[in-house]
């Protein structure tokens, strides 16, 4: 029987990731579980920054972004020693099970940590969407709404100068923001891995909204998809007419309070990790697939692939 869960947070952060650890910590204690809470993830572990904590360490935290746990990036814990340090170090407190919320990289670190001997339960936490073992990640839906909120604001500007704005959005190896982003703000062209015209159709889309007199264009680009935005933007105003100007949104797409959305998917996935501990499963990633709460081993998990947004593709189709 598990007795003792730490808890921690790794990788980028991601708006709800508060909200996760709030759920973790008071539903073990619910279950009669002490809990612990490791700083600045992995880089905590092998440095032993493991405290032993109460529901109250995690009062008035829901609404926050961010990570009461801060995140740190350790590249080198793929390495045996740095693994078997985190492993002796959670041993030496008597830890039987570990709690990771991250993203890709949090769950393959949490996967090469199982082979120590430590029980790796992984939370989907990234804005990016992009951990193929559930529908949706926590901290997706709140940038997600960032992105819409800036593109609407950045549409209000683009009107009045009559310009074409070429706005790039996060979302690393996945186009989910982009996808997502683009359909809700009705965009013009959305570029991403999964759904990227040519050049010619790009140029062939923007010049008929020039020639046939709207008053702006938008364009949303998954990040690292086009290896320089300015030149081209460069090209698009050389073949089109339209000024056009580069929008980077950046990392305030990562803050904020999360939405309502992320809280209680968060909450919800909080809850099923220690029901996973709780039922005797070992090195399991939780997730959410047709809005009920499912478990995969994590080995697994990390080789699944997802479809992501074809049928938004269509929809994308219809309506361009």
């Amino acid at each position: 029987m598990v007795k003792k869960v730490a808890v921690l947070t790794s990788g980028g952060d991601a708006p709800g990731m508060n909200a996760a650890i709030r759920a973790v910590i008071r539903a073990g204690i619910h279950n009669g579980m002490k809990m612990y809470s490791v700083f600045e993830g992995y880089k905590g572990l092998v440095e032993d920054d493991i405290i032993e904590v109460d529901r109250t360490f995690v009062s008035e935290i829901l609404m926050r972004g961010g990570t009461i746990l801060r995140s740190a990036r350790l590249p080198e814990f793929k390495e045996p020693a740095y693994l078997k340090k985190a492993a002796d170090n959670l041993k030496s407190h008597g830890i039987d099970a570990l709690i990771v919320i991250g993203g890709d990289g949090t769950y393959r670190g949490a996967n090469d940590l199982s082979k120590y001997g430590i029980n790796c339960i992984a939370i989907p936490a990234t804005i990016d969407n992009d951990i193929d073992s559930t529908d949706y990640t926590i901290g997706f839906d709140t940038c997600l709404n960032t992105i819409v909120q800036a593109v609407d604001r950045l549409r209000d500007t683009t009107s009045s100068h009559q310009r074409c704005s070429i706005i790039e959005v996060m979302g690393n190896k996945k186009g989910d923001l982009a996808l997502y982003g683009g359909t809700a703000c009705g965009v013009d062209l959305i570029l991403s891995r999964e759904y990227y015209p040519d050049m010619n159709e790009i140029v062939a889309k923007l010049r008929h909204i020039r020639m046939n007199r709207a008053r702006h264009a938008l364009v949303l680009v998954s990040e690292n998809l086009v290896p320089d935005l300015n030149e081209f933007a460069k090209t698009i105003t050389e073949k089109t007419g339209f000024a056009t100007r580069v929008e980077v949104l950046g990392r305030l797409q990562r803050g904020g309070s999360p939405t309502a959305t992320d809280r209680i998917l968060a909450a919800r996935l909080g809850v099923q990790a220690i029901d996973v501990l709780v039922k005797g499963l070992e090195n399991q990633a939780v997730g959410i697939v047709n809005n009920k709460l499912v478990s995969n081993p994590l080995e697994e998990a990390l080789k699944m692939k997802k479809s992501s947004g074809i049928e938004l593709i269509n929809v994308i189709s219809t309506l361009k």
